[in-house]
């Protein structure tokens, strides 16, 4: 596995080293150790699948509040999305910044997303399916969100036409952020 940090401290771009031949490939998606030692969270709680039947469907902001913040390795098994994470850590040094990143099922690239962050993503496909490994277990009482389009973030995604989206009330009706 090759990790590479992206702008937001703390979350990285992780790339996976397939060992292939005749038959295809086999890869490593989840390896404590790797994560212990690049300092990430190795904990594992659940792992979830999301299947987003359209193009330009929307997932998100999402995050839990202490003490059940999460850390998640997202991987895209069939399809394409435009993944999205916002650092909400007060007193990170990139606080309300985001970072986004194409990830196909061909590019065989994840992204961590520490403790602390928003994530959601935009899919580029009809059909395209997540996976998701998870630190913590769900908590509903902690679940919570930021809206996809609150202009404190300004994220650039790649349809902003309200129109086209395919997005939840929930996730469309998320607050504003508030510090």
């Amino acid at each position: 596995m090759k990790f590479t940090e992206t702008s937001l401290k703390g979350a990285f771009v992780i790339e996976q080293e397939p060992n292939t031949d005749e038959r295809g490939f086999f890869a490593r998606v989840w390896c404590q150790n790797e994560l212990k030692a690049h300092g990430l969270n190795p904990n594992l709680a659940q792992s979830s699948i999301a299947l987003s039947k359209k193009k330009w469907t929307l997932r998100g902001m999402h995050y839990q509040l202490p003490p059940h913040e999460e850390a998640k390795l997202i991987l895209c098994i069939k399809g394409a999305i435009y993944d999205v994470i916002v650092d909400l850590r007060p007193g990170s040094p990139t606080y309300k910044k985001w970072f986004g990143i194409e990830i196909t099922e061909k590019t065989q690239k994840m992204i961590y997303i520490p403790e602390g962050f928003a994530h959601g993503y935009q899919t580029l496909e009809d059909n395209t399916e997540i996976l998701y490994f998870i630190s913590q277990f769900y908590n509903p009482k902690s679940y919570t969100g930021i809206r996809w389009n609150d202009p404190v973030f300004g994220v650039k995604w790649p349809n902003m036409n309200e129109s086209e989206i395919i997005i939840s009330e929930k996730d469309k009706n998320f607050s504003s952020f508030k510090e």
